[in-house]
């Protein structure tokens, strides 16, 4: 046997996986029945969930798409990547910006697995996979900065994970570590569920009862705390559907913004 072979993180498909689950909501392949069980479980009381996924996801396209082709970004950290699907950061950013580097962050070895087989980079451009712990910021940090030069603006894109860190204190203090590591010009992108319904308040409630990793619902007030001492590129602070949209769709309880460092 390899060391290959040997350092391959187990999978036990009996066992609701996060990133599983919400792949499956986004329609993707990558999952298991126990993941689909939770999933429908949770379509069961929100059955607009799955469609909400994929319209989070949208809102992250955008999000690169203005920072790499209208605000000229052209370096990324992508904290808590989850399973690759399609268009993903560094997909979006280099199809504007062909020489764009990204650095994807997560600490699942089963995204890892996938993300070293799938995230792969144009060649004008640089992308590369950090194995951490978002909690864990000075290590994201000097990993990420093997590929990507803090002296230059980042773009540092939170998409629907802050939500799994359940003090507030604690995903604050994450968000002003890497935004006080970046120069001015640097960017915030993030995205996450507020409790703006009892079937969002449900549906949280049997996630967490199933998944292995809880997601705890923030009020926009909490939400917009994460902004603070930066610009909001308008509209601001809405939800994902309203942030720059390019076709009509209905209100989600996935909130969004970007804003960027003075």
């Amino acid at each position: 046997m390899s060391n290959d072979e040997q350092k391959a993180p187990q999978l036990d498909t009996s066992i609701p996986h996060t990133a599983r689950i919400w792949n499956y909501l986004l329609g993707g392949k990558d999952n298991f029945a126990a993941d689909r069980a939770v999933g429908d479980q949770i379509l069961v009381g929100q059955p607009e969930l799955a469609e909400n996924a994929r319209l989070s996801r949208a809102f992250l396209n955008r999000a690169v798409r203005y920072l790499a082709a209208e605000a000229g970004v052209r370096q990324f950290l992508d904290i808590g990547t989850g399973l690759p699907t399609a268009n993903n950061t560094h997909e979006v950013a280099q199809s504007a910006a062909p020489e764009s580097r990204i650095v994807y962050v997560d600490n699942d070895p089963l995204v890892l697995t996938h993300a070293r087989a799938l995230l792969t980079s144009r060649p004008e451009g640089l992308t590369s996979y950090v194995d951490a712990d978002m909690h864990d910021m000075d290590l994201v940090l000097r990993e990420a900065a093997r590929t990507l030069d803090f002296s230059e603006p980042v773009a540092i894109l939170f998409m629907g994970v802050l939500g799994h860190v359940e003090k507030d204190s604690v995903a604050q203090g994450m968000v002003s570590k890497a935004m006080d590591a970046v120069p001015s010009g640097s960017y915030l992108a993030l995205y996450d569920s507020a409790p703006v319904s009892p079937e969002v308040v449900e549906a949280a409630r049997i996630w967490n009862e199933s998944a292995a990793l809880p997601y705890h619902l923030r009020s926009t007030d909490r939400l917009a705390q994460f902004f603070e001492g930066l610009e909001l590129v308008e509209p601001g602070l809405v939800p994902v559907t309203r942030w720059r949209p390019e076709t009509e769709a209905r209100e989600v309880e996935q909130y969004g913004g970007v804003g960027r460092k003075p």
